[in-house]
């Protein structure tokens, strides 16, 4: 494993970027929340809501790169290309020590981290070097968003992870439970999960009589492992967990070699 590089976030560059929009509400927490770590927080993020993009990269029309106030901006694309333009112009003269996603609408567990936009932000960090944590918020019925959750917690955990260091081409994906400040049960470094269930399709006739199909929800979000990122939400605790950027499956690199002798 590489050497593990640890960051003081007091004095540290920040950059915030999101996929829920520069005008969501969990983007200003996490602004809160970043102030209290450093004076240098600055915000890029995507001009509307670019949720499920994934790691999508805009290359067939030009970006647009709007100032909003003094230390933010949005881009009118997508989460890969905010901090894309955060990076080489935003903040060229001085690139960010640390880059925060989030909070997200909702969490991005198991498969969750594949199709967020969320994570494909904190993971692009990391493609350029960058240390990079994603923060998501858990939510389970109808309720509004406890966002009372991560701005009690929230400083500490981004402190702790810095503390312990960031290797090469790693990023952090953290959620918050859907609970109250005081009900969390602590912190948990947990793997991905994986979910087995399908996701739900919705059938149904726009105004016009035309049939669709509409992509939604996970119809049951089961946890079995109990050292998994689902299981640890279930429970009321915060879920840490570290991803690599190396997708290659080695256990299978040796019997393919042999497959192509």
């Amino acid at each position: 494993m590489s050497a593990l590089r640890p960051i003081d976030p007091r004095g540290a560059r920040i950059l915030i970027t999101n996929d829920d929009g520069v005008h969501a509400p969990g983007i200003r927490v996490l602004e809160e929340i970043a102030q209290t770590l450093s004076d240098d927080v600055w915000t890029v993020a995507p001009e509307t809501e670019q949720s499920a993009t994934s790691h999508s990269l805009t290359v067939r029309h030009p970006l647009r790169l709007r100032q909003l106030g003094a230390r933010r901006h949005s881009v009118d694309g997508t989460p890969t290309d905010s901090v894309v333009v955060a990076t080489a112009k935003v903040l060229a003269d001085r690139k960010p020590d640390l880059v925060l996603s989030g909070i997200n609408l909702g969490s991005n567990l198991a498969e969750d981290v594949t199709y967020s936009g969320t994570v494909a932000a904190a993971m692009e960090a990391a493609l350029l070097g960058l240390p990079s944590i994603a923060l998501s918020l858990n939510r389970r019925g109808d309720h509004d968003f406890r966002w009372q959750t991560p701005k009690a917690h929230a400083a500490r955990v981004i402190q702790q992870i810095c503390a312990a260091g960031f290797a090469a081409d790693t990023l952090v994906n953290v959620n918050f439970p859907d609970v109250e400040p005081e009900d969390v049960q602590g912190v948990r470094v947990v793997r991905q999960g994986r979910r087995d269930v399908q996701t739900e399709i919705v059938e149904g006739k726009d105004p016009g009589g035309r049939p669709y199909v509409w992509i939604g929800d996970y119809m049951r979000d089961e946890a079995l492992a109990n050292d998994t990122d689902l299981a640890a939400i279930a429970e009321g605790y915060i879920s840490v967990t570290p991803l690599h950027l190396d997708l290659t499956a080695r256990d299978l690199m040796s019997s393919l070699g042999e497959a192509f002798d």
